[in-house]
């Protein structure tokens, strides 16, 4: 397949909100292009460069687009991804002008609209709308097999790219690869907000209700003695965590995928803040490190059990197979009830133990990897959103050499894009400024007057008291006393709540 091939549906998908013009013109790329470039075609669709970052910054990478382009289309998906490849395995003294020289070559080949989805690709900034919901469904088209066996397939790998390469080539048997296996992460199931917790009783009935805690989302596998411990991204956090790998070696279960949270707590059995928490993620002194800040482990969920699957079994079996599997002091505090006096007192308990709410849960739902539905509800006493940060704005007075003032966006599953809510300062403390001033000028695209613009990947959990009407924003919509809790740097911005969940608090109001 020619580049300019994929460039033309990029563009096709782009201009329309249609997901049934999506999905066809997703399906029909796929069943164009050959067995080796299935993977490409999804990966660079959803703006993925199979090779990770180049080691070029976006100037020079916009120097070396903005010679003459080529006048006629040549280069084709393999050419380009074995150019990556050259430019990714270029290393040691001089690799800096060796990669710039290999992909000026690149770009020399390459036409205008090549170029410039090129560029975009390189820096992420690539969106035209082509949500892995959607492509998951075209490659059920292309592959003429059934979506919900391809959502499936997807939830357990991780990666549309590579099921779609198994199912283009080998159909319905290519799926069978996919399995919950141990020591392998899945998606982790996500969670709706509710407005309180009468309207989580109302809509769940009888529900597990867990405190929910201000925590590190960590997945947790054992076969025998050997834990691995994974992010809520999916990386292995496992050198870091050696107190959670100790507590649970000494569980009774041999064979078990775990769910939970890893918390900082206070010698008075408070939580410390979240940023404490994650400080302990990503260190290489982990034994060290836990000697001086351990992470306590509350588990909530059990995937698999001594050689069972349980994520198609229901809530309350895994709720007791979890029971067997870990030791009581491992289980995340947990009632059982429909009495929404009960709810309510549970939920003021965790509230007075320094917690941020409750999670209610249905006891009869399936686990549903990667997938954000009503069978978990957050409740928590205000309305908190994790938004994406567009652009910033210097400070002034106190705050002058400071980026300040964030300008925050929804995720719009439609368009690909976000889309603008509102600004806040507050809630910054200094250290927060100066760090967010440090990653947000990494993040830079471009400024006007004095508004950066970054590229939509840093997400941040913001408190409302309330959405209003306004005029001013696309949505029809504003954030009212929005101030910020804290930074989600364990959330990509895919994960950003969508502008459909703040309608529906709004419509709640």
């Amino acid at each position: 397949m020619q580049l300019s091939d994929l460039v033309d549906v990029s563009r096709r998908v782009g201009a329309t909100r249609s997901r049934l013009q999506k999905r066809a013109a997703l399906s029909g790329c796929l069943r164009q292009a050959a067995p080796a470039e299935v993977g490409l075609v999804v990966n660079y669709l959803t703006g993925r460069l199979p090779q990770g970052r180049i080691g070029l910054g976006p100037a020079i990478l916009r120097r070396l687009a903005g010679g003459e382009a080529a006048s006629t289309p040549t280069l084709s998906l393999i050419d380009v991804d074995a150019a990556f490849e050259r430019i990714t395995a270029t290393l040691g003294k001089g690799s800096q002008s060796a990669r710039r020289e290999q992909l000026a070559g690149l770009f020399d080949r390459a036409a205008a609209a090549e170029r410039d989805f090129l560029v975009r690709l390189i820096l992420g900034e690539l969106r035209q709308g082509a949500l892995e919901g959607v492509l998951t469904d075209a490659i059920a088209d292309a592959a003429s097999l059934d979506a919900v066996e391809v959502r499936r397939a997807v939830m357990l790998a991780g990666d549309p790219a590579v099921v779609a390469t198994a199912a283009m080539r080998e159909g319905r048997a290519g799926l069978a690869h996919f399995r919950l296996t141990p020591l392998s992460p899945i998606q982790p199931m996500l969670a709706q907000p509710a407005t309180d917790i009468h309207e989580a009783m109302d809509t769940l009935g009888e529900a597990a209700l867990e405190y929910k805690l201000d925590g590190a989302r960590v997945q947790i596998h054992k076969v025998q003695s050997e834990v691995r411990i994974f992010s809520r991204r999916l990386n292995d956090v496992t050198a870091s965590l050696p107190e959670i790998v100790r507590a649970v070696q000494a569980c009774p279960g041999q064979q078990v995928i775990l769910d939970g949270e890893a918390i900082a707590m206070r010698a008075d059995g408070r939580p410390h803040p979240f940023q404490i928490t994650m400080s302990r993620f990503g260190r290489r002194d982990g034994i060290a490190a836990s000697g001086r800040l351990p992470l306590h482990v509350f588990l909530f969920d059990c995937l698999h059990h001594d050689g069972d699957d349980l994520i198609d079994r229901p809530g309350v079996e895994r709720f007791q197979r979890l029971a067997a599997a870990v030791t009581a002091e491992l289980q995340v505090p947990r009632i059982v009830t429909a009495d929404k006096r009960k709810a309510a007192e549970f939920l003021d308990t965790a509230l007075a133990k320094g917690h941020e709410g409750v999670m209610a849960k249905s006891l009869l739902a399936t686990y549903q990897a990667g997938n954000r539905g009503a069978d978990w509800l957050k409740v928590k006493p205000t309305h908190t959103l994790d938004l994406a940060v567009l652009a910033v704005e210097w400070g002034s007075g106190r705050r002058r050499g400071w980026l300040s003032n964030l300008h925050l966006g929804a995720r719009d599953p439609e368009s690909g894009g976000f889309v603008m809510l509102g600004k806040t300062f507050k809630g910054l403390t200094d250290e927060m400024l100066a760090w967010q001033t440090q990653r947000l000028l990494e993040l830079e695209i471009g400024r006007e007057d004095s508004v950066v613009h970054v590229k939509p990947e840093l997400v941040v959990e913001i408190a409302v008291n309330q959405i209003q009407t306004s005029p001013q924003y696309p949505a029809g919509m504003a954030l009212r006393f929005a101030r910020v809790k804290r930074y989600r740097e364990d959330k990509p911005a895919s994960e950003a709540d969508t502008v459909q969940t703040v309608r529906d608090i709004f419509e709640r109001q």
